[in-house]
C-alpha cells in the first residue's frame, strides 16, 4: 500500500508532457482541477475524461503504474461514495430496512467519485513528468508577480518542492520501518481498528525521528552552501517558452472554454 502512492514520484521518459515548461503544466494542473468543479454535467466530464486520457498516453507513463496509485485512496474513495450515497436527501429510489438511497445521492456518489479520481490522476501527471527542480522553477517563475508585493516567492517554492521531494523519500522510510518491525514480530493486520491504529505507534515515532533528521541534515547542507534565499540567484537552465508550449497553451483553452460553454449552455 505505502509503495502504491504516487503522487510526488518522478517517471523519465522522453515524451511530449516531460519537455514542457512546467509553468505550462503547472497551470494545466490547476485548469484541470477546476474544471472539474465548475460543472455537474455528465457531458463535461467526458471531455474532461478524454483530455485526461490524452495526456497520459502523450506522457508515455503507463497506466497501470498511475492508476496503482489510486489504491492509496481507496478508504478515501469508498467513504465519500457511502456517504453521499445513503445521507443525501431526495427523491427515494432504493429503500430497505432504514436505509434508502436516493436519485440524488447516486448521482452525487458517482461525480464525487470520478472527480476525487480524476484530480488524483492530473496531479500524479504533473509530479510524474516535472523533476522537482523544475517544479521549484516552475513555481517560482509562475508567482514572480508576488515579488512586488513583498511576498517570499522563492521560499514558498523551494519548501513545496522539498515537501514533494520529500514524499517518496518518506514512503520508502515507512516501508523499511514496517518490515523491520514486522521481522521482530509485530503484526499490522490482525484486531480491529483500534488495535490497528495502536500498531502504528511503533511506526510513527522512529518515522518522525527520521524526519527530523533529515530536515535538520537538509538545513546544515543549505547552511554549509552558503544559501541564503532567492535574491540575486541565478538559473543554470533559465525557462523560456517554446513553440510546443504556446500549442499546449491554445489546447489548454480550447478545453477550459469546452468545459465553460458545456457549463453553460447544458
Amino acid at each position: 500500500m505505502i509503495r502504491d502512492i504516487t503522487i510526488g514520484q518522478y517517471y523519465p521518459a522522453d515524451s511530449v508532457i516531460h519537455k514542457l515548461d512546467p509553468r505550462v503544466k503547472l497551470l494545466a494542473t490547476l485548469v484541470f482541477i477546476v474544471s472539474l468543479f465548475i460543472t455537474t454535467n455528465y457531458i463535461a466530464y467526458v471531455v474532461a475524461a478524454i483530455f485526461l486520457v490524452t495526456m497520459v498516453k502523450l506522457s508515455k507513463v503507463p497506466l497501470k503504474f498511475i492508476l496503482k496509485g489510486l489504491k492509496a485512496i481507496f478508504m478515501i474513495l469508498a467513504l465519500t461514495v457511502i456517504f453521499n450515497l445513503f445521507l443525501t436527501q431526495g427523491e427515494p429510489l432504493v429503500s430497505f430496512w432504514k436505509i434508502t438511497i436516493t436519485k440524488e445521492g447516486l448521482r452525487t456518489a458517482i461525480l464525487m467519485a470520478v472527480r476525487l479520481v480524476f484530480l488524483i490522476i492530473g496531479s500524479s501527471l504533473m509530479t510524474l513528468t516535472t523533476t522537482p527542480n523544475q517544479l521549484t522553477d516552475g513555481m517560482e517563475k509562475g508567482l514572480s508577480p508576488l515579488k512586488k508585493i513583498k511576498v517570499p516567492v522563492h521560499e514558498i517554492a523551494m519548501m513545496m518542492s522539498i515537501a514533494l521531494r520529500f514524499i517518496p523519500i518518506l514512503l520508502e522510510e515507512t516501508d523499511k520501518i514496517m518490515k523491520a518491525q514486522a521481522a521482530r514480530g509485530a503484526d499490522f493486520d490482525e484486531g480491529g481498528i483500534i488495535k490497528k491504529a495502536k500498531s502504528l505507534i511503533p511506526i510513527l515515532v522512529p518515522l518522525f525521528v527520521s524526519a527530523f533528521r533529515r530536515a535538520n541534515d537538509l538545513a546544515m547542507a543549505m547552511e554549509a552552501r552558503c544559501y541564503y534565499g532567492g535574491d540575486g540567484r541565478t538559473k543554470m537552465k533559465p525557462l523560456k517558452y517554446k513553440g510546443k508550449d504556446y500549442v499546449a497553451y491554445i489546447i489548454l483553452a480550447v478545453y477550459l472554454a469546452a468545459i465553460i460553454l458545456i457549463a453553460v449552455l447544458l
